[in-house]
C-alpha cells in the first residue's frame, strides 16, 4: 500500500494486545503502543503563548493534544487520574522536550471539589487559562447484558464524563478572556451507540447537547465552545474495556480497516483553538475515519 493511502497511517488490526484488568487505563502496560505525534507533529506557534488545561492529557488523544499544543507554543496544564502518574509524567516531558512549562495536577474529577483544585491549581501557576480540553472520561469493561450496567457504575461513569464538564467549566470561566476556547471530546458513540458500553455512549451524547448549548451561552464572553467526536481511536481505554476478538481486531470495521492514532486527533484540537477557527462555534468536528456522524 502507498505510504501516502491515509489508511496506511497506522497499524492494522489484529493488534497483539491483551486486556488490563491488572492495570486498567494504564498506556505504560499497552503493548501495541499509541502514536502521540512523537516524530510527526511540527508545529507552527498557531497558540504561541496560550495557556491550555487538558483534562485527561496523560495518555490518548490527551497526550497527543498536550504534545501538539506545546508545539504549537502553549504552555500546558495536565489534569489525570491518581493512579496514572507514570504516564503522566511521560506527557509532562514532552511539553517540556518542546520547550514549553507543564504542570501536573492528580484529580478524580468524579469529585465537584476535585475539579475546582485542578482549574485553582492552573489559574495560580499560569495566571488564566485560555484553552480548556474536556477530554477525560472513564469507560469501563464491555458486557452483554444491560442489567450488568450497575447503579455505581453508571454515577462514576456520568460524573466523570459530562458532569465534571459543567463543574470544570463553570470554574474555569472566570480565568478566560474574549478569544479563548473550550473543547470537548465527544464520539461518534454520541451518533451510533454501542449496546455493550451504553453509560459510556450516552454520556457522549449528553457532551453533544451541553457543547451546542454551552456554546450559545459563552459566546457572550466572547469564548467559543466546540467539540471533536472521534471514531475508532488505539487508546488505554479500548486495551481496559474490550477483550478476545473485540479487542484484537478494534477499529477493523470502520471504512479505513483500522483504528486511528492520537497524533490523528490532535490537529483537530489544534484547529478548534486556534484563530483559525474563528467563526467556528457550537461544531461537533468528526474525526471517523468516513463513518457518518448521524
Amino acid at each position: 500500500m502507498d505510504e501516502n493511502d491515509p489508511r496506511a497511517r497506522g497499524p492494522m488490526p489484529p493488534y497483539e494486545e491483551k486486556s488490563q484488568a491488572s492495570a486498567p487505563g494504564k498506556e505504560s502496560q499497552m503493548l501495541t503502543k499509541p502514536d502521540h505525534g512523537e516524530s510527526s507533529y511540527v508545529g507552527s506557534g498557531r497558540l504561541s503563548g496560550k495557556i491550555a488545561l487538558i483534562t485527561g492529557g496523560d495518555s490518548g488523544i490527551g497526550r497527543a493534544v498536550s504534545l501538539a499544543f506545546a508545539r504549537e507554543g502553549a504552555d500546558v496544564a495536565i489534569g489525570y487520574f491518581p493512579s496514572e502518574e507514570v504516564d503522566a509524567r511521560a506527557a509532562a516531558e514532552l511539553v517540556t522536550a518542546a520547550g514549553r512549562r507543564a504542570l501536573l495536577v492528580a484529580a478524580d474529577l468524579a469529585d465537584a471539589t476535585a475539579c475546582a483544585t485542578l482549574v485553582q491549581k492552573t489559574v495560580a501557576q499560569f495566571g488564566r487559562i485560555d484553552i480548556l480540553v474536556n477530554n477525560a472520561a472513564h469507560q469501563e469493561k464491555a458486557v452483554q447484558d444491560f442489567q450488568a450496567l450497575t447503579p455505581e457504575r453508571l454515577e462514576r461513569t456520568f460524573r466523570v464524563n459530562i458532569i465534571a464538564m459543567f463543574h470544570l467549566v463553570r470554574e474555569a470561566l472566570p480565568h478566560m478572556r474574549p478569544g479563548s476556547s473550550i473543547i470537548n471530546t465527544a464520539s461518534i458513540q454520541a451518533y451510533s451507540p454501542s449496546p455493550t458500553i451504553l453509560d459510556y455512549a450516552a454520556t457522549k451524547g449528553a457532551i453533544v447537547t451541553f457543547t451546542k448549548g454551552l456554546a450559545l451561552s459563552a459566546i457572550e464572553q466572547g469564548i467559543r465552545v466546540n467539540a471533536v467526536a472521534p471514531g475508532p481511536v488505539w487508546t488505554p481505554l479500548i486495551a481496559e474495556s474490550f477483550e478476545g476478538e473485540k479487542l484484537h481486531e478494534f477499529g477493523g470495521k470502520s471504512p479505513m480497516k483500522r483504528a486511528a492514532q492520537p497524533a490523528e486527533l490532535a490537529p483537530a484540537y489544534v484547529f478548534l483553538a486556534s484563530a483559525e477557527a474563528s467563526y467556528v462555534n457550537g461544531e461537533i468536528l468528526g474525526v471517523t475515519g468516513g463513518s457518518p456522524l448521524g
